[in-house]
């Protein structure tokens, strides 16, 4: 598409296909029970809340202690279009892991248009750095880590995939395990001209720079792609792209589409320990 020279009509379109407020109903109802359930999950589970990772209010995480040591570690990144939402609405999330003997960790982020997507993509690279130095006093493995994202939390997941963290960090070159991204983000051009511009303040150098489906990746572990069946085609497709692009690159990638789910109904699935999704989740972590 021809983003520069669209009609007004198709700038509509595109606002349906990638902003899931204008289609989904009862947006509110989901946002408020997923925020219930969560308080509810962090009663059950034992936690380690809001921890400081960075200099920044929202620089913190929650962490989840596996029960015994050398688990396996799920790292959830929140979505939002980068300018909405917090962890804490996402803890039932890691609930199934806990439950199969994994650690879990849910870093929150500072939020456009306070920042940019750069100053959030290299905080969640810190908050994944502090993850590493940190999960083995909550029996977690560093060497264990799966790192999951929904919507934008799957562009940012994308991007500790093209990270080189041996050159970058110091850090061992297979930091990240595994990848789980969910209605993924992958290629963030289209976002330059949807009504989310205005928030993101997207340049054509940004816009690529923090595109991983245009990105050399820095990781050899198992990938799932997961979409909701009822999401648009851009959602669909960007997975189904990113999916060939892992496998190119010779990476064992799965593209997992999901019945009709809409782009929150796939996240609410990650409470549902027999899930299709949450069971391909702790395959891959080797919990199941």
């Amino acid at each position: 598409m021809n983003y520069e020279n669209m009609t007004e009509a198709e700038r509509d379109v595109l606002n349906l296909e990638w902003l899931p407020l204008l289609t989904i109903e009862n947006i509110e109802g989901y946002f408020e029970g997923a925020k219930a359930r969560s308080a509810e999950a962090r009663e059950r589970l034992d936690c380690r809340l809001n921890v400081e990772y960075g200099d920044t209010p929202r620089q913190i995480l929650d962490v989840f202690p596996a029960a015994a040591p050398g688990a396996p570690v799920f790292f959830f990144i929140h979505g939002g279009y980068w300018r909405a939402f917090e962890k804490d609405q996402f803890s039932e999330a890691v609930e199934p892991v806990i439950a199969a003997g994994g650690a879990a960790v849910t870093p929150e982020y500072e939020l456009c248009p306070n920042v940019t997507i750069p100053n959030i993509v290299d905080q969640v690279r810190r908050s994944l750095v502090w993850t590493f130095n940190n999960i083995g006093e909550h029996n977690g493995d560093p060497h264990r880590i799966h790192v999951c994202g929904h919507s934008a939390g799957g562009q940012l997941t994308g991007m500790m995939m093209a990270t080189d963290w041996r050159t970058d960090y110091g850090l061992p070159a297979d930091l990240v395990t595994g990848a789980i991204p969910i209605s993924g983000v992958f290629d963030i051009e289209p976002h330059r001209h949807t009504d989310l511009q205005e928030v993101l303040g997207l340049t054509a150098e940004t816009a690529a720079a923090n595109s991983p489906q245009h990105l050399p990746l820095h990781f050899e572990g198992p990938v799932i792609c997961a979409v909701g069946g009822g999401e648009s085609e851009s959602f669909k497709r960007q997975s189904k792209d990113f999916t060939q692009k892992c496998r190119v690159q010779g990476l064992e990638a799965e593209y997992l589409e999901m019945g009709s789910d809409n782009h929150l109904d796939v996240t609410n699935r990650l409470a549902e320990p027999d899930h299709p999704l949450t069971r391909a989740i702790l395959a891959q972590m080797e919990l199941a």
